[in-house]
């Protein structure tokens, strides 16, 4: 498949460093040093589906696709306000589209397993045109009070219309199951006869363990695609890392010595907007004309589980 069109859309709140440090023991210059993020949008008086809607229909203008076309559309999604129904199924009715539909939680790295499940139905021969929607608020999952986890995040939509065409070269997913080093619980309706300790634990991190990963994961993946596709690092034109934390995205480069302009970001008036990430880079850098028809594009993403991928394409 292709990418035929992309869209995205944020909170109107903008919430920078100083803001936080009004009530956080933290500061502008600790939190800019140690993440590269400078402020971040976070839901106010938004609900995430009508984000999801708006980015979607960004994307569908953007493909020239109409919803009546779309024969699947795939939602990546970690936490909101519904349990049930899926967020799919919501953006499925909003936008007059009348196809099957799915969610899937594959934490930040949610937008790559959309774009595997998307090329494998269409080389099954089940879909035509598909619609991702990675829809995410994970600052409704921190504690606002721990600096360590609530300075890191931005919520946000991101959206991408696939079409037939042979732009996706290579993909490539992994997991390691880690739970105990990025988790959170959340507390379910009681019954009678629960008789087990409950609790509400917001978003826990062992911040050193993930950074170890992410590095490790990523400069695989990118790696094992390169290597299936017979190309060297140079040959990629950008690189579009999950905007997870700057220092990530600089050891990544280091490992594959290529010059920074390769690898765009927006981490610093975003934050880590968990699978919307990819998306939302995505598509702000073809609108912003950073990356154009033609580019060969590596993108890398991973989080919670631990799992992680990377897809190579032409857009």
């Amino acid at each position: 498949m292709k990418i035929s069109g992309t869209g995205s859309s944020l909170p109107k709140l903008e919430v920078t460093n100083d803001m936080l440090a009004g009530f956080l023991d933290t500061s502008d210059e600790w939190i800019r040093t140690r993440t590269g993020v400078v402020s971040r949008h976070v839901i106010s008086d938004e609900r995430l589906e009508d984000m999801a809607v708006d980015a979607a229909g960004k994307a569908l203008d953007s493909a020239g696709i109409k919803a009546e076309e779309l024969d699947f559309i795939i939602c990546s999604n970690v936490v909101n306000e519904y349990v049930t129904p899926q967020l799919s199924s919501i953006v499925q009715g909003r936008i007059g589209a009348s196809c099957p539909c799915m969610d899937i939680n594959c934490a930040c790295a949610g937008f790559i397993h959309a774009l595997e499940i998307a090329e494998s139905f269409y080389m099954a021969g089940r879909v035509r045109n598909v619609l991702i929607v990675c829809a995410e608020e994970p600052t409704r999952m921190t504690d606002w009070s721990d600096r360590r986890t609530c300075v890191l995040f931005g919520d946000g939509a991101g959206a991408a219309v696939l079409t037939p065409g042979d732009n996706i070269k290579s993909i490539k997913l992994s997991a390691s199951s880690a739970v105990d080093k990025l988790w959170q619980y959340r507390l379910l309706l009681p019954t009678p006869y629960v008789t087990k300790d409950e609790h509400d634990v917001p978003l826990q991190m062992k911040g050193q363990d993930v950074f170890k990963f992410a590095v490790k994961a990523a400069s695989n993946d990118i790696t094992r695609v390169l290597e299936e596709v017979s190309l060297e690092p140079d040959a990629v034109d950008h690189y579009l890392l999950h905007q997870a934390n700057i220092r990530i995205i600089k050891a990544i480069q280091d490992y594959l010595e290529q010059p920074a302009d390769k690898f765009p970001t927006n981490i610093r008036n975003h934050g880590n907007s968990s699978s919307a990430s990819c998306p939302i880079l995505l598509d702000e850098s073809v609108r912003n004309g950073i990356v154009k028809k033609g580019d060969l594009v590596m993108m890398s993403a991973f989080g919670a589980g631990f799992v992680s991928g990377a897809a190579l394409f032409e857009l």
